[in-house]
């Protein structure tokens, strides 16, 4: 997924609660399926692997092809979301993020150059919720990079669920759980857009999500004023925040949210935050600090 994966975990505290008892061998365990889920969601998700279920599935066209939960799930989120968008937030654009650029794989380098046209709509995708099955109207190249590493995250904090408290940290996507060593909430903090060694915003988390959708870091090499975020009409990068921090109970709730505001006009992405009841921290472009949802300075 292009990011480093750290997890900690806390198996006592200092708030006088018992110590749960913990083997070695037991902690190693939920870490490993802690894990272990990274790998599956890649294995399934990745639009750079020729091998990964998603890739493999859409090359079957006008065909029901029977998908893993791995993949079913969080695209079955990022359709909702393009729906709830009219289609602004679109993960039908991966054959578009090739041409600018975004088309190699963080390990092997390898470059995929898919044999499609960018003109696909979202609904030409259909998930049979029953059969959990996947079809393609007209070949495409879907793009779940909004969701899928935060699923990723939510798995992985279900396996540590029995701890006292623990964090999982994907590249700054987190999932904070319980408490930490002193039995008060995890302090997270959100780095800063254009100085990377500096933070620009702390806050505390428990059995919460931080998710954050920024223009700042992966930009095309191709294309000047293009990010890794696209409006599928226009085919260009918006820019009316340079960052978008979204809390939510869900590391995949918070990583759509994030993406779903950046792509949107600041009023009607303000207007989703407060429907959906998330909270954010938005960064201007003049790196103004903006607080919606209730979130306390």
């Amino acid at each position: 997924m292009d990011t480093v994966v750290d997890i900690q975990v806390v198996t006592g505290t200092d708030t006088g609660t018992e110590e749960r008892n913990h083997s070695p061998e037991k902690l190693e365990a939920q870490i490993d399926r802690a894990f272990d889920a990274f790998r599956h969601v890649e294995q399934a998700c990745s639009r750079f692997s020729p091998d990964s279920e998603l890739m493999r599935a859409c090359r079957q066209i006008a065909k029901p092809v029977r998908i893993s939960p791995f993949l079913f799930e969080p695209l079955k989120l990022a359709l909702h979301m393009a729906e709830c968008t009219d289609g602004l937030f679109n993960p039908t654009v991966g054959k578009r993020l090739e041409n600018y650029g975004f088309n190699r794989h963080y390990l092997t380098q390898q470059c995929m150059n898919s044999a499609v046209t960018d003109s696909v709509n979202y609904r030409d995708i259909v998930l049979d919720e029953s059969d959990q099955t996947l079809l393609l109207h007209n070949p495409m190249v879907i793009d779940l990079g909004a969701v899928a590493k935060g699923f990723a995250i939510d798995l992985a904090a279900h396996e540590l669920q029995e701890f006292d408290g623990f964090i999982v940290n994907a590249g700054g996507d987190i999932y904070a759980g319980g408490v930490n060593e002193q039995g008060k909430p995890w302090e997270v903090s959100i780095q800063h857009p254009t100085h990377p060694e500096e933070m620009i915003y702390s806050l505390t988390l428990s059995d919460q999500a931080l998710c954050t959708s920024g223009s700042y870091e992966r930009r095309s090499a191709i294309t000047e004023g293009v990010h890794h975020l696209i409006d599928p009409i226009t085919g260009r990068s918006p820019e009316t925040w340079i960052s978008c921090s979204v809390i939510a109970p869900y590391a995949m709730m918070a990583d759509v949210f994030s993406s779903a505001v950046m792509l949107q006009r600041k009023e009607a992405g303000l207007q989703l935050i407060h429907q959906t009841n998330v909270q954010a921290i938005l960064i201007t472009p003049d790196l103004q600090v903006v607080r919606e949802g209730g979130i306390k300075i």
